[in-house]
């Protein structure tokens, strides 16, 4: 914001001061007085716009149409209304004519000429340095939306050390592992391929920066270079969506091998820009990318698709359906992480799910209480039409299953 008001103020004053010193010299005041007659007759008039009102009209009009076209992102717009204005004191010089009153338009409409002219040079030279900032940071890790956004200072960005609140998702393959011993060399490399491809292009159109994109996964920021304030429910929504078209992938290709695991974290990421190197690039830093790639991990235990922590879930909770699986320690073997699986956008659940929903939620709750006998008919209350698929119930009744059933012998034992 204080580039383009310095822009604008500098481009302002030049223009006023430039006019002026112009409409001192004799010449063009003799083609002002010739210009005008075409529009505003000077012998006609009994009444003249003192020059002091040219002068505020001149600084109006400078430091507006120069303000416009620095901060706007369509400059062909701008000319337009540039343009418009030169008609407009064309035609207002020629109303008052109609009063015999005499307004000289020249001056004003010098300033809205230089104005746009100069504000447009400095904005075409802005904008040259952020190409080539933008394409060597962010080639190939950006859409070419986000990156022309850049170009354009939609999205500000300098190449400087900074923090940034983001949110991380760690995508991979759910069983790469089976696949490198089941299949050949050639064809796990092109399954990988294929996974990359897809994977990146949806992140990307989301939006998201590409941290990696290779054989051990796809790293997708939110919240940067462009910062969101609903970064996190964002990234959880574009998991839920990754999932959706590799089921949809699938399901065309009568495909069943390649499935995906995403891991989801907020927190604070540190980017900085590489100083060493042949190629610019970017260093991003931070522990939610740890943890993001402990609760992709974590998907293969569970049996779930997405998994998310406790960040996340605060900033997602409104509008996201999740439920609560377990812990996690973090990079510190002293913390603790909760972990949630996001279930559906909160829009589109259906009442008997979200029920289906706080009876797993009841059910974890009295697990950790070792209420067993509670927790396993909460968890039998959770189960829906599609109970074989959901792993982590599944997980949780075996679990119980044999100290559910000690409970209740306990009662015939002791009789």
């Amino acid at each position: 914001m204080k580039r383009p008001l310095l822009a604008t103020l500098i481009i302002g004053i030049f223009v006023v001061v430039g006019v002026s010193a112009m409409h001192l010299s004799a010449q063009v005041q003799q083609f002002e007085s010739r210009a005008a007659d075409y529009i505003s007759p000077y012998a006609a008039a009994t009444h003249v716009v003192p020059k002091q009102w040219q002068y505020v009209f001149m600084s109006i009009l400078s430091f507006g149409v120069a303000a416009l076209t620095v901060t706007s992102l369509r400059r062909r717009r701008i000319a337009l209304i540039a343009l418009g204005l030169l008609i407009e004191l064309a035609a207002v010089s020629w109303i008052c004519s109609l009063y015999k009153v005499f307004f000289q338009p020249l001056p004003s409409m010098f300033a809205v000429a230089i104005a746009f002219i100069v504000a447009d040079r400095y904005t075409a030279i802005a904008q040259r340095g952020r190409a080539v900032t933008a394409r060597a940071f962010f080639s190939d890790r950006l859409s070419n939306e986000q990156v022309q956004r850049v170009i354009a200072g939609d999205i500000p960005f300098d190449a400087e050390a900074k923090t940034y609140e983001t949110t991380v998702v760690v995508c991979d393959v759910a069983n790469k592992y089976d696949l490198a011993e089941d299949c050949e060399p050639p064809v796990f490399g092109k399954l990988t391929e294929e996974f990359i491809r897809r994977a990146t292009d949806v992140f990307m159109q989301a939006g998201a920066y590409i941290q990696t994109a290779d054989a051990e996964g796809v790293v997708a920021l939110f919240g940067f270079p462009e910062a969101d304030a609903h970064h996190g429910d964002k990234a959880v929504r574009v998991a839920l969506d990754v999932v959706e078209r590799f089921r949809q992938a699938r399901i065309a290709n009568g495909e069943q091998k390649c499935d995906v695991h995403l891991g989801v974290s907020s927190g604070t990421m540190i980017v900085a820009p590489l100083q060493d190197g042949e190629r610019p690039g970017l260093i991003t830093s931070g522990e939610p990318v740890e943890l993001a790639r402990r609760f992709c991990v974590a998907n293969r235990f569970y049996g779930s698709r997405v998994l998310i922590g406790p960040r996340t879930f605060e900033l997602a909770s409104r509008y996201i359906v999740a439920r609560p699986i377990d812990f996690l320690s973090g990079v510190n073997s002293r913390e603790r992480h909760e972990i949630y699986e996001p279930l559906w956008p909160a829009a589109e659940a259906k009442p008997e799910q979200l029920a289906r929903r706080d009876c797993f939620w009841n059910g974890v709750v009295f697990y950790r209480e070792k209420r067993w006998a509670e927790a396993y008919s909460e968890f039998q209350k959770a189960r829906g039409p599609n109970e074989e698929e959901d792993a982590p119930l599944q997980l949780y009744l075996r679990r119980l299953e044999p100290l559910a059933l000690n409970l209740a012998e306990m009662p015939m034992r002791q009789a």
